[in-house]
């Protein structure tokens, strides 16, 4: 497909203002390691907010959420809206705590919560196992989407896709640091949200849908438009909405909803101004990231069962296509080939935005990871602030190329996707309780990490030949929960707690709440050693917690209906969302 001079005068444009924007902030970014990962700890919360927003708007997110509802309906996307939980329990408990902690990458926390030998292990191994191979991982996803879209608009060969897509967000990314990453975060996601919403509108108006009306008629669309899966149908049931929501969102780790806070999250809540920047911050991206983005998607989605209704109906379109990347993901690449010029400019540029939003974060924090926790920690204490930055620098390129060469390997978003959840299953817990418990350990976390690592392998390559038996994706998330959790838990009581002065120097500094503490309170009394008190009110923050819930799934669905033409239905549930923030109000006060 080609783009008019218009388009590409667009997508230029485009491509040098964040250029520039890089080049102007390297002199800052360079001063020191807390200037380039953290942006001197200066920034407020809606600038923050719509950062994590827009990392979170990847380019491979459109397609991930156009197979979801081609396959399983907008009842699907319970896979990622259960993951609210977690987001607001981020930003109602440990947002607070994280900015307390004063560290400059989440890694440090292990050295300032465990003691030992273990602690030291566990932050050099996760920097590389986090910043290298699960940071590559996400990228290479992210990679794959943009060749699956460069392949669709312009027939482009997958190495040329990962290339021209990934050399100007190593350029501003390797000179601005993370200021220049959330800066142009800003402009990107006003760019993607707008490419998005205008697409949607211009798609569903065009001869072959016939108008929003008319799409919601279509024989293929009306058994896709329900908000929760049929109670009649056990399994979609299980697998679509009780999984998610009853173990999913608490029980597994994955970049932007970690529970109890961490990654790219945890990063822009420690570079934030102070504690109410970060709840400011993470409460702006929950909302945005639930109740404001989804729509455009699910629309364009569902306007594609009507242009595409079968794979093969893509195939045909574009025979070029290696027939291995030919997947329902690859629907909404296909229904942007139907946009007119200025606003193909527009959508691409949107989309090349979204990539490059999400690769500069991850790009940012991975090489945070390996500067401050590996290098620093481990191979020279003594290095000076300025090859703190160069070697954050070095990495940056050398990430984007591990997870450039890593794409062409991949062949669908949702499968990687699933792939991530289970290595991740059942150490999500651990993330939550080591604020709440005291008995928690490093040991607690190595063993959750190797046995969750373990169990993906097995059920993806080894469960079936040795058993015969294909396990659904739910029993297989099941079984990794249940079986990690035990072995860290026995793990944890048949160890040695952290030191009783660690533990005293952490909950002095962070305080956190609950009664988990009291074993290590009684402990530190018969030394006698000091503690503060902590003064936040967990109930307090639990019920906000829960209305910050209700206010986004109630905005989301409302806006569902209103788009159905439901308005008794959007009416009411837009009325609850109001009671919901006027009591988060009161409770905040």
């Amino acid at each position: 497909m080609s783009l008019s001079i218009l388009d590409w005068g667009i997508i230029i444009g485009f491509f040098l203002v964040f250029t520039i924007i890089g080049i102007i902030l390297s002199k800052q970014a360079g001063k020191s390691a807390k200037d380039f990962f953290l942006s001197g700890r200066n920034m407020p919360w809606w600038l923050l907010g719509i950062s994590m927003v827009a990392t979170t708007f990847s380019a491979d997110t459109p397609n991930l959420v156009t197979d979801i509802v081609r396959q399983n309906g907008i009842s699907g996307n319970w896979v990622w809206w259960a993951f609210l939980l977690t987001g607001m329990l981020t930003v109602f408990v440990y947002a607070k705590l994280w900015r307390r902690s004063d560290v400059l990458t989440d890694l440090e926390f292990y050295e300032i919560r465990y003691s030992g030998k273990a602690a030291a292990f566990l932050r050099g191994f996760r920097a590389l196992y986090l910043g290298v191979f699960f940071n590559v991982m996400i990228m290479a996803n992210v990679c794959l989407a943009a060749i699956k879209i460069g392949g669709v608009l312009f027939g482009l060969q997958p190495w040329e896709c990962v290339l021209y897509a990934s050399i100007i967000t190593v350029i501003y990314s390797t000179f601005g640091g993370l200021k220049g990453v959330i800066i142009t975060d800003f402009i990107q996601f006003i760019i993607a949200m707008v490419g998005s919403v205008a697409a949607a509108y211009y798609l569903i108006n065009t001869t072959e849908i016939g108008g929003l009306d008319n799409l919601l008629t279509q024989s293929n669309v009306a058994d896709k438009l329900d908000f929760l899966p049929d109670f009649n149908d056990s399994k979609s049931l299980i697998t679509l909405l009780i999984i998610p929501l009853a173990v999913q969102w608490w029980s597994v780790w994955y970049p932007g909803a970690e529970p109890g806070g961490g990654g790219y999250i945890a990063q822009r809540m420690l570079s934030a101004k102070d504690e109410k920047h970060a709840i400011g911050a993470t409460l702006l991206f929950n909302i945005a990231h639930y109740a404001l983005r989804p729509w455009p998607w699910i629309l364009i989605a569902l306007a594609s069962l009507v242009i595409f209704p079968e794979l093969s109906n893509i195939q045909e379109v574009f025979p070029h296509l290696d027939s291995s990347i030919i997947g329902h993901d690859l629907a909404y690449s296909a229904m942007l080939t139907k946009l007119p010029s200025g606003l193909l400019g527009l959508v691409v540029a949107s989309l090349i935005a979204a990539f490059m939003s999400t690769i500069s974060t991850h790009l940012n924090w991975g090489s945070s990871y390996i500067a401050i926790d590996f290098y620093k920690r481990f191979i020279n204490p003594q290095v000076t602030e300025k090859k703190l930055v160069n070697i954050g620098r070095l990495s940056t390129i050398g990430l984007m190329i591990l997870a450039a060469l890593f794409s062409l390997k991949l062949r669908n978003a949702l499968s990687t996707f699933e792939i991530l959840l289970q290595i991740g299953a059942g150490t999500g817990l651990i993330f939550i309780l080591r604020w709440f418990w005291w008995r928690i350990n490093a040991y607690s976390e190595i063993t959750g990490m190797i046995v969750s690592f373990i169990l993906a392998i097995w059920f993806e390559f080894f469960h079936e030949p040795v058993f015969g038996v294909q396990l659904e994706g739910y029993q297989e998330l099941l079984y990794g929960v249940a079986l990690t959790t035990i072995s860290w838990l026995v793990v944890t009581l048949l160890t040695q707690p952290t030191d009783v002065k660690v533990l005293a120097s952490f909950y002095n500094k962070v305080k956190p709440y609950g009664n988990g503490w009291n074993g290590f309170k009684s402990k530190a009394e018969s030394k006698k050693i000091a503690l503060t008190k902590a003064s936040d009110n967990f109930t307090k923050d639990l019920a906000s917690m829960l209305m910050g819930v209700i206010l986004v799934y109630c905005a989301l669905f409302a806006t569902g209906y209103f788009i159905y033409g439901n308005i008794t239905h959007g009416l009411i549930l837009s009325g609850i969302a109001l009671i919901a923030t006027y009591l988060l109000i009161k409770l905040k006060k």
